[in-house]
């Protein structure tokens, strides 16, 4: 038993330790919106890369490996209690986006408006979240 217990709790404490350097949901939402420049009225919606939920009313857009956008939702609707992290839009020209189109969950009867879109400079943002990883690794764990 005492065998098993060990690998148990270092284990444990490896999921801990992993937990605490994750950045909170403000934070994160705090530097999207530092490397954010102006809004825009709409955006070329071609093929996306994927999503990224940053809260209930934020979500980044990946069109291109290079091309990033921060849209600003106008309620909470992306707390994915359906269990599907599946984003879709509902949009009036399917080869653009505005700020009339709505972001659905699968699964879900609520949609939310599009209220801002805004470009993120993805090398400045990539650049920054290297340095807040390095910093969190140099920390001392809190155990």
């Amino acid at each position: 038993m005492k065998t098993l217990l060990l690998p148990l709790l270092v284990t444990l404490g490896l999921v801990a330790g992993c937990a605490s350097t994750r950045p909170s949901d403000a934070d994160r939402l705090a530097l999207y919106e530092a490397h954010a420049g102006a809004p825009v009225n709409q955006i070329r919606y071609v093929d996306p890369m994927g999503w990224d939920r940053i809260d209930d009313q934020h979500v980044v857009l990946m069109m291109r490996p290079n091309e990033s956008w921060l849209l600003t939702l106008s309620g909470p609707c992306l707390g994915w209690s359906t269990g599907s992290p599946f984003l879709g839009l509902s949009s009036f020209n399917g080869m653009s986006l505005s700020r009339l189109d709505k972001v659905i969950v699968s699964g879900s009867q609520v949609s939310c408006l599009i209220q801002q879109i805004r470009p993120l400079d993805v090398k400045a943002l990539r650049a920054a979240e290297g340095a807040l990883r390095e910093r969190a690794a140099a920390q001392p764990s809190g155990t």
